[in-house]
């Protein structure tokens, strides 16, 4: 039997998702979508399913009524597998009243839907990062050491570090000191020489740090007995994996490649036109790892009279006469006569309107779902099913960083523009 058999992932939603607002007013953070066609959720769930572990639930609380749609229709597993993946969403019992307290708390309160699992360790991941692993050569570092708790870490550069717990290993790679979001004086005692991680030297002394991916593999047994011990403890960052060191075995797994922790607008904004670049740090076109979602039958995009560079069009997309640049149009998308993209992230729809209801429109002077004529949009999130009439300049012009307008209809953050889900911006408009 492979030591991979008895292996069970658990990826954990996260909370509100308040830095991720206005995306997360009506999705958890896992299904907000991502590179034009994906969401984020499938990022783990496909590096699960590439690395033989098919036996994966997700947790949620907030918003999960779109994930569970998603999960339900894209990830069947034949009549004659074990495999699943399953939402979990937190609920009330008589043993536990409360909500997810954290990230060790939703583990606790999920452990009697394992019982039945015959559990050997289970890998716990985040459902908000993008990045491509082989789970397999996490495991088996986890096996090979005999330990207890694995976790995968990073080298991290200064500015990055303290936002993240981070560590120090002996020479053999146990975890002996782990500290959660340092800052100052605590954080400079952090620095490590990543040179023992086979970094180059000018490698080592851009990422003198060692941050915790907040990827976890636990044998089982000593999970529940950690949980049990410290029953208060509510996260595994900043409370278990700190208590774990001082009496188990807790290793490091080095992780050195492309990864991204899509907490922030900005880092969600970054990441995924950068998945547009010619040269992307991740890359999707990987037919030895790909990664799954959902099969929606679609027509191909039909692209007439327009000029695009630099960019990704998904599936079902009706482009006429438009500039875009250096951006990702989503599934479904409707672009008119004269529109300008620029560093735009257009989300797509989730429906076409038939003729009927676009003549409909046109009586009621409501724009059509998709973006109209002669319309200019630069560093901009246009999120799912929004209708953008004609003559909008989405620009940004008073370069303001944050920003709420008064309808809820767009909001700035960190420079950036975004039109939340099902909103509509008349005619004209200038933000």
């Amino acid at each position: 039997m492979a030591q991979n058999d008895n292996v069970v992932a658990v990826i954990l939603g996260g909370g509100a998702g308040s830095r991720l607002f206005p995306l997360t007013r009506e999705r958890s953070k896992p299904a907000v979508p991502l590179g034009g066609k994906y969401r984020l959720i499938d990022v783990p769930v496909s590096n699960c399913i590439n690395s033989g572990i098919t036996q994966i639930f997700v947790l949620t609380q907030y918003n999960s009524a779109s994930l569970n749609r998603h999960i339900s229709q894209t990830y069947r597993f034949s009549n004659f597998s074990t495999g699943f993946v399953e939402i979990l969403a937190a609920e009330q019992r008589r043993d536990s009243p409360g909500w997810f307290q954290g990230t060790a708390d939703a583990v606790r309160q999920i452990l009697p839907h394992l019982r039945d699992w015959r559990v050997r360790s289970l890998l716990i991941l985040s459902g908000d990062h993008l990045y491509r692993m082989d789970y397999r050569r996490f495991l088996a570092r986890h096996f090979e050491t005999n330990a207890d708790v694995t976790i995968s870490v990073i080298p991290a550069k200064p500015d990055d570090a303290e936002g993240f717990g981070l560590l120090k290993t002996d020479e053999n790679g146990r975890i002996i000191q782990f500290r959660e979001k340092p800052k100052g004086e605590a954080l400079a005692e952090m620095r490590v020489d990543t040179m023992q991680f086979s970094l180059s030297a000018e490698e080592a002394q851009k990422r003198p740090f060692l941050a915790s991916m907040g990827i976890y593999v636990f044998d089982y047994e000593k999970l529940i007995e950690l949980l049990k011990k410290h029953g208060s403890a509510m996260d595994f960052g900043g409370e278990i994996i700190p208590a774990a060191i001082d009496d188990c075995n807790v290793q490091a797994h080095l992780f050195n490649d492309y990864w991204e922790d899509i907490g922030t607008i900005r880092a969600f904004y970054e990441a995924n036109l950068d998945l547009a670049s010619p040269l992307p740090k991740f890359n999707f076109f990987n037919t030895d790892a790909p990664i799954y979602t959902r099969s929606r039958y679609l027509p191909p995009s039909k692209i007439h009279d327009c000029d695009v560079d630099n960019s990704m069009v998904s599936e079902g997309c009706i482009l006429n006469g438009i500039r875009a640049v250096n951006s990702i149009i989503g599934l479904r998308s409707r672009i008119d006569k004269g529109a300008v993209i620029e560093n735009s992230i257009i989300m797509g729809s989730d429906l076409y309107e038939s003729i009927e209801e676009i003549r409909e429109n046109v009586e009621r002077s409501t724009p059509h779902v998709g973006i109209g004529k002669n319309t200019h949009i630069r560093k901009a999130i246009i999120d799912k099913n929004v209708r953008i009439g004609n003559d909008v300049r989405l620009l940004n012009e008073s370069g303001a960083e944050n920003h709420d307008a008064p309808d809820g209809s767009y909001f700035i953050r960190e420079g950036i523009i975004i039109v939340p889900k099902n909103s509509v911006i008349a005619d004209g408009t200038i933000v």
